[in-house]
């Protein structure tokens, strides 16, 4: 090589590094007008963000409302539920253990857990933590929970539970997403230190971090000073933006319990980009992260619509998907009246976390998308665009059956047995019991009212359209209003298929009696 083209290499090089070092336009220039005209057609009430490049958070703010009505204000310290962006924490707690030789992300649950079992038993024999944290158990994704979400259910009956669940898909195979699953993995933290799940996260993790502002339990959330109440739009037949009730989600803690805020989630983001260190201190052995970030099964190969990736993988409680050529990391989380993403590109440095205090949007999504194209220096196009026109046209199918609904039961028909008929304690091998009774106060004259065994502050009316079918609509509303079918035999109700919106859980629950 002369010297002529060394030294255009050396500069081509050099200008590359300069280029990399620079903070895209979009980011100072113009991210707050995109946030606010993106929060403000989606009806977010309040958002918070933070950007870390090259070891630095460079941005680091909230817009908008923590509460509708109210005059304080979204900032960085504003805690957000963090829902499923807390797998990783759970993951990279059981990697660290495992690091330490006190166990094994190979080891069998049975090892750890005596009393765990899958629906099938020689999968029960086979499955390993590893199987957990890599959502590859062969069950429907988010099956199961409908039972759990704010049920008083205990991780232990969660863990129980998983043999109910008959797969639909292989085992070690098909990509099923548990929350069950990582619930059963945070119980194996108990057995291996005595402490539990939170306690041993919380001292291993977020205090030499400094994540003074991270809580890894529910319960206590509206106590604190500076939080985000929850919205949605997605439950009535006009759209309109109601607040619903905060979760309390310690039975899934492992899987989703986390609250924390953007400035705290920087420091993970952080440590995460410099090998486990944080403020030069080591915190995490690289090998931790990086048994986290090994793919272990595939999501897809299909190329997604508006982002430019082709594959997806699901690592240990975290996602790997490629994108502009840069290998990203990435988790989404939802709860009622929150959805959030964490993503870091470990090539670039980068880290980004989102939060917002709405749940039907996946303005989350498409901000992340946004400020990773700026980075790789694509040429601009409004990724929100496409997430947006999906979710009016959801919206809209949306409003259009709350509506059929509506006039079905406006007319006021006769159901063909009694409502008496009706009524009883109905069972699902999965969930418990229900109590239906006929409703005292109904909207109809022909309804009725459910009481749920393990949701003792959850009911739901049943008002009747035709055809042993009535209308469910849930006292709280996010978990929806849908058709529920009743079979009947010799005039009397033998069975009823309940369904939460799909935001909980896909699948219908047949109760019999």
């Amino acid at each position: 090589m002369n010297k002529t083209t060394y030294r255009l290499i050396l500069a081509l090089l050099l200008h590359q590094l300069k280029l990399f070092g620079q903070t895209p336009a979009f980011v100072t220039d113009s991210l707050d007008t995109y946030i606010k005209r993106n929060m403000a057609a989606s009806k977010i009430p309040g958002l918070a963000v933070a950007i870390v490049e090259n070891g630095k958070v460079i941005v680091a703010k909230g817009y908008g409302l923590r509460q509708v009505g109210k005059p304080d204000s979204v900032d960085a310290n504003t805690l957000f539920y963090m829902a499923s962006n807390t797998k990783l924490f759970t993951a990279t707690a059981l990697a660290s253990l495992a690091d330490q030789k006190k166990l094994s992300l190979d080891d069998k649950v049975l090892k750890h857990l005596p009393d765990f079992a899958l629906y099938d038993t020689l999968a029960t024999k086979m499955v390993t933590i590893r199987d957990l944290l890599a959502n590859r158990l062969g069950v429907k994704s988010y099956e199961g929970d409908f039972v759990y979400w704010n049920s008083d259910y205990t991780m232990q009956d969660v863990m129980k539970n998983l043999r109910l669940v008959k797969p639909a898909g292989q085992f070690r195979q098909d990509y099923s997403y548990s929350n069950a699953g990582f619930v059963t993995a945070g119980l194996v933290i108990p057995k291996v230190t005595g402490q539990s799940w939170n306690s041993y996260v919380d001292q291993t993790i977020l205090k030499p971090l400094g994540m003074a502002n991270t809580y890894l339990l529910t319960a206590n959330y509206a106590k604190q000073k500076n939080i985000a109440y929850g919205y949605t739009n997605c439950c009535t037949s006009g759209g309109e933006l109601m607040q619903v009730a905060f979760d309390n989600l310690d039975n899934l803690g492992p899987a989703g319990g986390m609250v924390s805020s953007v400035n705290d989630i920087s420091k993970w983001l952080i440590m995460q980009l410099d090998s486990g260190r944080y403020e030069g201190k080591r915190i995490l052995p690289y090998s931790v992260l990086e048994a986290t970030r090994r793919a272990s099964t595939i999501i897809t190969y299909k190329k997604h619509p508006i982002a430019p990736f082709t594959y997806e993988f699901y690592c240990l409680g975290i996602g790997l998907f490629d994108y502009q050529h840069m290998d990203v990391y990435s988790h989404a989380g939802g709860a009622f009246g929150f959805h959030t993403n964490t993503t870091f590109v470990p090539s670039r440095k980068l880290g980004i976390v989102v939060l917002i205090n709405q749940d039907n949007s996946n303005f989350h999504e498409s901000l992340r998308f946004q400020i990773l194209d700026a980075y790789a220096k694509a040429p601009y196009e409004d990724k929100n665009a496409y997430f947006y026109e999906r979710s009016l046209r959801r919206d809209k199918k949306q409003s259009q059956d709350i509506k059929e609904l509506e006039t079905r039961v406006a007319k006021n028909n006769q159901p063909p047995i009694p409502l008496s008929a009706y009524t009883g304690t109905y069972r699902n091998p999965l969930y418990g019991t229900i109590r239906i009774e006929v409703a005292t106060e109904s909207k109809s004259k022909n309804g009725l009212l459910i009481h749920f065994q393990h949701h003792p502050d959850l009911t739901a009316r049943l008002d009747y359209m035709d055809k042993d079918e009535f209308r469910i609509t849930f006292s709280n509303p996010r978990f929806g209003i849908a058709p529920a079918l009743f079979s009947t035999q010799n005039g009397k109700g033998v069975s009823v298929d309940v369904k939460a919106t799909d935001f909980v859980d896909f699948e219908p629950y047949r109760f019999t009696r």
